[in-house]
């Protein structure tokens, strides 16, 4: 009765053909890019206006309905796995690029648009949009602002919160707030920092305008290949150890550059147990002497061998293979599992041991590709869903790559979130005094937890529940593992 008047109201104001909810309609919003959680939403609904998402958040702010925001769907954390009795609001459909100023370097754009559109779509102008996640071809700009998402050129150029400067912005009761400017700063709190990274558990963007900046007068990259990961990682801190800021710094460990070359023929050694890519970017006299510290340094490091693109088609295949290694993952394993953990660089070596370690004890491999500038670890974990057991005992070894940053100093997300994949973990992140004031931030936004709900924060009773299983649990299962 409900879920059909439900229907009825939403039709009132928006086309029958963007009012989804029989279930063969509703399969392809089950999950977002991590399959692990599925779960069907009430319904799905389409809008292509701001004025028709304003009606939705009334109504169901009016019939106190859970609302879902979900953009292209890449998300790697569950961030917009459905809600059984809630809405689905897909910004799809919000695609537009709504105007670029060249002077200014900026661009106002629709939640719905890719990434890559707004590079493509200033292209013409020597302007391009920096953050530029592996998903990029396909993940819209809300999704990036919603999990603050990054990519391989965030070492230099700064995550999404670094490259926007205005949102707007709908609450749950379906006002619109104008957060941030077009200056370099505004009064009040820094509301926009909040709303970015926020997991659509604050409020509906609808509109983001970007920063745009020159393309560089010429790109070049280092690709080194290494015989251990320790030395990959030690040539990770040499390189910024020397003042220098790569344009983009990555590494892929021996199964990952197997996987990769098989799927791509990036052109990456075979024979190396790491490879290291690091890039320059500006004029062409900054860009070579950078190349030539950079080679300098790699060969101090114990590199068995260096390449440098020699063209932009070279330097293209190279970043290729990179952002081919989660599908290249896909290609060896029946399913993976992304995990997303920040750690000091310092670090960098000793974890991945321990990764290696939580590999052979949980009998699952493990493919680990990461934004090595900035200690951003992306461990992807290979399993088989079909085969009992084998889920949870992958979630467990996610749980404990993330606790092992935690340990280290780091986090449990660089770019993809927390969502339903680390809510867990977030209990050992954070103390029950900062669990609260993130609640009371969530409550002064949306009092009745209707945005997103169950996601990202943890209730109390949750991390009680679950502090309480680990003492009764006893000794811990890896206790050799780094304890930093």
């Amino acid at each position: 009765m409900f879920l059909q008047k439900l229907i009825d109201n939403l039709r009132s104001f928006l086309p029958a053909e963007a009012v989804l909810y029989e279930t063969e309609d509703l399969k392809p919003y089950e999950c977002d890019g991590l399959s692990a959680y599925r779960q069907l939403p009430l319904v799905v609904v389409l809008p292509r206006t701001e004025e028709q998402i304003v009606n939705i958040l009334k109504l169901c702010y009016a019939t106190q309905t859970p609302v879902v925001a979900r953009g292209a769907g890449t998300g790697l954390s569950g961030g917009a796995l459905p809600h059984a009795k809630g809405v689905l609001l897909s910004l799809a459909k919000l695609n537009q690029i709504v105007a670029v100023d060249p002077l200014a370097r900026t661009a106002r754009v629709q939640p719905g648009v890719r990434n890559l559109a707004i590079s493509e779509a200033v292209a013409p102008l020597g302007l391009y949009y920096a953050p530029d996640p592996s998903s990029q071809i396909a993940c819209s700009i809300g999704g990036n602002v919603a999990e603050n998402s990054g990519g391989v050129h965030c070492l230099k150029y700064g995550l999404t919160v670094h490259n926007i400067l205005k949102l707007r912005v709908l609450t749950i009761a379906g006002e619109c707030l104008e957060i941030g400017g077009e200056s370099l700063d505004s009064a009040g709190y820094d509301l926009l920092a909040l709303m970015t990274g926020s997991e659509g558990m604050l409020g509906i963007v609808t509109e983001i305008t970007v920063k745009l900046i020159p393309k560089p007068e010429k790109a070049q990259l280092v690709m080194a290949a290494f015989d251990s990961v320790h030395k990959a990682g030690a040539a990770v801190a040499n390189v910024i150890g020397a003042g220098i800021i790569p344009a983009g710094m990555e590494m892929m460990d021996k199964i990952t550059i197997h996987a990769v070359e098989e799927f791509l023929h990036a052109g990456y050694d075979l024979d190396a147990e790491a490879i290291l890519l690091c890039e320059s970017d500006g004029s062409a006299e900054e860009v070579l002497d950078e190349i030539q510290r950079i080679h300098a340094i790699m060969q101090l490091s114990g590199a068995t061998k260096i390449s440098t693109s020699q063209n932009e088609t070279e330097r293209l295949r190279f970043w290729a293979g990179r952002k081919a290694a989660f599908p290249a993952a896909g290609r060896v394993s029946p399913d993976y599992y992304c995990m997303d953990g920040t750690i000091p660089r310092k670090h960098l070596a000793d974890v991945l041991r321990g990764i290696e370690e939580l590999s052979q004890a949980y009998g699952l491999r493990c493919m680990n590709v990461f934004h090595a500038g900035d200690g951003n670890l992306h461990p992807l974990i290979l399993y088989d869903a079909n085969q009992p057991g084998e889920l949870e005992r992958t979630e467990e070894f996610g749980g404990k790559i993330l606790e092992m940053c935690i340990r280290a100093g780091g986090t449990i997300t660089g770019e993809h979130g927390v969502g339903m994949e680390k809510i867990n973990q977030m209990c050992t992140q954070f103390k029950t005094s900062e669990l609260e004031m993130f609640h009371a931030v969530k409550a002064a936004f949306d009092p009745a937890g209707l945005l997103n709900p169950g996601k990202a924060v943890p209730t109390l009773h949750r991390c009680a529940e679950l502090g309480a299983m680990h003492v009764h649990q006893g000794k811990e299962k890896f206790p050799e593992l780094p304890r930093f």
